[in-house]
């Protein structure tokens, strides 16, 4: 376990890194087209309005939520009085809330990508997967509420938090800092890092247009209209 340590959390996010930087940067380059969702709404269009909107308000919480939490220094909630506690459980709390969102929303997309027989016909196998993938993340995310709530000193959070800014500011001893986490956060840690090495190969591309537009936010709807 020492050693498989040391090569998921010491080396695998670095491997991590460069498929999904290189990867983007091909796909962006050779196959443009492909770089959008694929809305499955003239398919079938039951339940998605809800279901969309339910996952991207949950999944983005996740993601800046895990984005602050981890790669704000420690010292920067010491100075603003923020106990490692309070920081805690209000990452608990805030992380049930969107996590329960999301996965209300994933839930509803897993079920019409794989029970409508039109969608299922016209889906690949990526996006199977992705939905999958995600899901699994997110139950383990939901599950280590849990265990953090058997010890609420912030201790383990604050190791989480230094592990990955050692980690991105290319620090050896990054390691040294989840060796004694809970295998539940090690599971999470390694499924949300595999998501950024599938993210080139399938439709999460379309984040970084919807993150490019300033205008996305107040856009019209975008309408889809079956042929008459």
């Amino acid at each position: 376990m020492h050693y498989l340590d040391k090569f998921i959390f010491g080396i695998y996010p670095y491997i991590v890194l460069t498929i999904f930087v290189v990867g983007c940067l091909v796909r962006f380059e050779r196959e443009q087209y492909s770089w959008k969702s694929d809305s499955s709404q003239i398919l079938y269009r039951g339940q998605l309005r809800f279901g969309n909107i339910c996952f991207h308000i949950g999944i983005l919480g996740l993601f800046f939520g895990h984005l602050f939490g981890l790669l704000t220094p420690i010292w920067v909630w010491d100075t603003l009085g923020v106990t490692h506690s309070a920081k805690q459980i209000f990452a608990m709390m805030a992380g049930g809330i969107m996590g329960s969102i999301c996965l209300v929303g994933i839930l509803i997309l897993i079920h019409r990508r794989f029970v409508s027989a039109r969608i299922l016909a016209n889906s690949t196998w990526r996006d199977k997967l992705l939905l999958v993938w995600l899901l699994l993340t997110l139950l383990l995310g939901l599950s280590t509420i849990f265990v953090s709530a058997q010890h609420t000193d912030g201790h383990e959070m604050v190791q989480l938090m230094t592990w990955v800014q050692h980690t991105i500011t290319f620090q050896g001893d990054a390691v040294a800092y989840i060796m004694n986490a809970s295998s539940i956060f090690k599971f999470h840690l390694f499924m949300g890092m595999t998501v950024f090495a599938i993210f080139p190969f399938t439709r999460l591309v379309h984040v970084f247009s919807g993150f490019a537009m300033v205008s996305y936010v107040t856009r019209r709807w975008q309408l889809v209209r079956p042929r008459s």
